[in-house]
């Protein structure tokens, strides 16, 4: 499968080298008399620049008796060198294109793109040589994110978010080429409505799932790796009422939920920030939620939980911030509770098993669950938190696998949730529907 047309990588280095060093020399010019060029003066300046360059190589091929290049040609070459110098180079055709899902890098010449229905196809060199790519990689996590990534040898691993909302990994020096695992967020501004045109929820559980945020719920959404779990929050998360102040925790920033002012006109978002080179400076996770809750805020959304945070938010989320929610891996909607337990031990606090399925318990009303597989991506399990009984939390599960592994009405919802549903507009009528009833 072809992709968008490629132009000659040896033109684009060579237009690209002239144009970066006149760049340069031009901004330390203007630096020198007191000026300063932002980014959209250095990108006019680049433009005036390949102009000139394009101008000199079409006089070049006149007197070599060759045909011009077309005006596409053109446009073409000059999209390959404007990402080199200010995009992520070769990356960029690949991250531009909304067909891709994944990209995956094992060198700079074996690259293969993932499409939404699975098909896996190799994929154009990234770069001319891995110590390019490396290089290239060293670029992206210098301006990528809140704060920069260090890339080397003494940190061999890489995880930033890009302003398109894909997020890179790298990793280096730990094995034999230097790897790439790019996944590209096709929904960025993502809304249950979403959700259901991609086959994830029907129009019962859509409503169920808007009523839940809109009645305060707190929710933990689970799922294997890649099964969507950020896509799932942040349609979630377009159901919040837009006067409402929003906190979000992320190690990588991903969730973009303050980028859509229309939708989130009160929203902070925070990210970890790694230690530097002498290991201090260093903001976990778990300091961020324990600076959310000095911020005010209506809901505290975590875009992951991983570790040591799982403690201070579980108080967090049974102290009165109605409607938090966060994500988490888990096979299954039965084993959240102990993948909590298993993080809760290994965190400071080395809270047991029992305290924190008490404290879990008193924390979380819902857990929503989604699936991986062949057939797709979509909500297998809704379960509702009842209590805490020792080594066990009690549930309901209130959506549970149909034949075909999506969710479907299972047990009764409990009368007090269900009250709660109905005054943010839940019509009970879609839950009692027979199962087999996705659209």
């Amino acid at each position: 499968m072809s992709l968008v047309p490629v132009p000659d990588d040896v033109l684009v280095a060579r237009f690209r080298a002239a144009v970066g060093q006149a760049l340069a020399e031009r901004t330390a010019a203007a630096e020198r008399s007191g000026r300063s060029l932002d980014a959209d003066d250095q990108m006019a300046l680049a433009r005036r620049l390949l102009n000139g360059e394009l101008e000199g190589y079409a006089g070049e091929r006149l007197a070599a008796q060759l045909p011009l290049l077309s005006e596409d040609e053109e446009e073409a070459l000059a999209h390959a060198v404007f990402d080199r110098l200010f995009e992520h180079g070769r990356l960029q055709r690949l991250l531009d294109d909304e067909r891709i899902t994944d990209i995956h890098c094992n060198g700079h010449d074996q690259v293969f793109i993932v499409f939404p229905d699975g098909r896996k196809e190799p994929g154009p060199p990234v770069a001319d040589s891995d110590e390019e790519l490396i290089e290239l990689l060293r670029q992206i996590g210098r301006r990528a994110g809140l704060s920069e990534r260090d890339f080397n040898p003494a940190r061999p691993s890489m995880n930033v978010p890009l302003p398109n909302g894909s997020r890179l990994f790298a990793v280096a020096w730990v094995c034999e080429r230097p790897c790439v695992a790019i996944r590209h967020n096709r929904h960025p501004k993502g809304t249950l409505d979403d959700l259901r045109r991609m086959g994830a929820i029907d129009r019962g559980l859509q409503a169920f799932l808007a009523a839940a945020v809109r009645s305060g719920q707190q929710m933990l959404i689970a799922g294997p790796t890649g099964s969507g779990k950020t896509t799932m929050l942040r349609g979630l998360a377009a159901e919040i009422p837009s006067d409402e102040r929003i906190v979000t925790i992320e190690t990588d920033l991903e969730l973009g939920l303050d980028r859509f002012p229309d939708l989130h006109p009160d929203c902070v978002a925070l990210e970890a920030r790694e230690a530097n080179v002498e290991d201090a400076g260093e903001v976990t996770a778990a300091d961020l939620v324990r600076m959310s809750l000095r911020m005010n805020p209506d809901r505290v959304l975590v875009g992951e939980v991983r570790g040591a945070e799982v403690v201070p938010l579980l108080n967090a989320m049974s102290q009165g911030n109605e409607g938090s929610m966060c994500t988490i891996h888990a096979d299954s909607s039965a084993t959240v509770f102990n993948k909590l337990a298993l993080y809760a031990v290994q965190s400071p606090e080395r809270l047991p098993l029992e305290a924190t399925n008490l404290l879990a318990a008193s924390a979380i009303d819902l857990v929503v669950w989604l699936a991986k597989t062949k057939r797709g991506r979509f909500v297998g399990s809704v379960r509702h938190v009842v209590e805490a009984d020792g080594r066990t939390v009690v549930t309901n599960e209130l959506f549970r696998p149909g034949p075909d592994g999506r969710a479907v009405p299972g047990d009764p919802i409990p009368a007090d949730l269900l009250a709660e549903l109905v005054d943010a507009g839940y019509d009970h009528s879609l839950h009692l529907r027979p199962g087999g009833w996705w659209e």
